[in-house]
């Protein structure tokens, strides 16, 4: 009966390309079976999920509350972050197959497939948990999986940056300026923009656009939206271009793109340039004089020339904000302004700097 059932949710998630999350597996197995009770149901969810969603000597890792990134290079080496930078574990795997072993499944129960023909994935393999593998000969050697733990920790504004930092921030946000929020991995800038977004007034309906759920502020009305690829069968794809043109009929106070990096730079550019002002976004740069060099690729990728990016631009993000990390700590180093040279061209004019 449990492997029946484990099939089952296995072959539904597949086809369906959902997540497998509790809420998923309960709602398959209710399904599946109207005449079980709820706490059957919960129960028969539980164990499934602990069937399908297993991490081997992963375990503990992915258990520790401080982990943010867990990095499997071969058998004997998985390097961890629990806030200080990353840091041999004391993990093991008995073998590179159970390291490709734990890859495959995974994957394969979020719909993806990991083998020759289609040898790297990225997906979400459950609640707040992002995996990315590589299997060789891509990966020289070894099969590398990369983990990427999203800790729920709501902070306020004030806590995260002080309250300097804070009090200008909420003051951009007030006057509903667009914002691009700038950094590298893992230099915070999902923890800031969360942290913005729980100090909106509570009458804004707040509209989040990710690929993976990261956003979880505290707010009363906030609607989440999620891109998905295709599944095993080729259908289902929902690109985050797709989701940006359906949030926009969905009467948003405050649209959110939780990180811009393809196609949907045009679509977000256009929105905020026709009236949908007070946007946040997120972007990864080096620096926030390089976010206008930033743009323009993905603009040009997405077939717009050169200077319609800049013209657009100039009139769609107002503020950047960058972040760094250094040697575990975390801040703003940097706010700026968009402006437009005599050629046309945008540039990021600082006018803070962290002292």
């Amino acid at each position: 009966m449990i492997d029946e059932i484990d099939g089952l949710v296995r072959l539904k998630l597949a086809r369906s390309n959902q997540n497998p999350s509790l809420a998923n597996i309960s709602t398959i197995i209710k399904e599946h079976s109207p005449w079980l009770s709820s706490s059957q149901v919960i129960g028969a969810a539980i164990n499934s999920t602990a069937n399908l969603v297993e991490f081997g000597p992963l375990t503990s890792l992915i258990e520790d509350v401080r982990s943010t990134d867990i990095l499997v290079k071969n058998k004997d080496e998985v390097w961890v972050d629990i806030g200080d930078g990353l840091e041999l574990s004391k993990v093991h795997f008995e073998s590179e197959t159970e390291v490709r072993t734990l890859a495959q499944r995974l994957a394969t129960n979020t719909g993806r497939r990991l083998d020759e023909a289609h040898p790297y994935v990225d997906a979400t393999v459950a609640d707040g948990i992002r995996m990315h593998a590589i299997i060789p000969p891509i990966a020289r050697g070894s099969t590398q999986i990369s983990f990427r733990l999203i800790r729920i920790q709501n902070r306020s504004l004030s806590d995260l940056v002080g309250d300097e930092i804070a009090g200008r921030l909420l003051e951009l946000t007030n006057a509903r300026r667009s914002i691009l929020i700038s950094g590298g991995t893992g230099a915070g800038k999902t923890t800031l923009l969360t942290s913005i977004l729980s100090e909106l007034p509570t009458s804004e309906r707040i509209l989040i656009i990710e690929d993976t759920a990261e956003l979880f502020p505290d707010h009363r009305h906030v609607v989440h939206l999620q891109s998905r690829e295709t599944n095993v069968e080729g259908a289902g794809g929902v690109s985050m271009r797709d989701l940006v043109r359906q949030a926009l009929r969905m009467r948003p106070d405050r649209l959110v793109i939780g990180e811009v990096r393809g196609a949907e730079i045009v679509d977000l550019l256009a929105a905020l340039n026709s009236g949908h002002d007070g946007a946040l976004a997120t972007i990864h740069a080096n620096n926030a004089a390089a976010i206008p060099a930033r743009i323009e690729a993905l603009g040009v990728g997405a077939g717009l020339d050169r200077r319609a990016i800049h013209s657009q631009l100039a009139s769609a993000i107002e503020i950047v904000i960058h972040l760094r990390r250094e040697k575990g700590r975390r801040f703003v180093s940097e706010i700026g302004e968009i402006q437009v040279k005599d050629d046309g061209l945008c540039v990021v004019n600082p006018v803070w700097h962290c002292p």
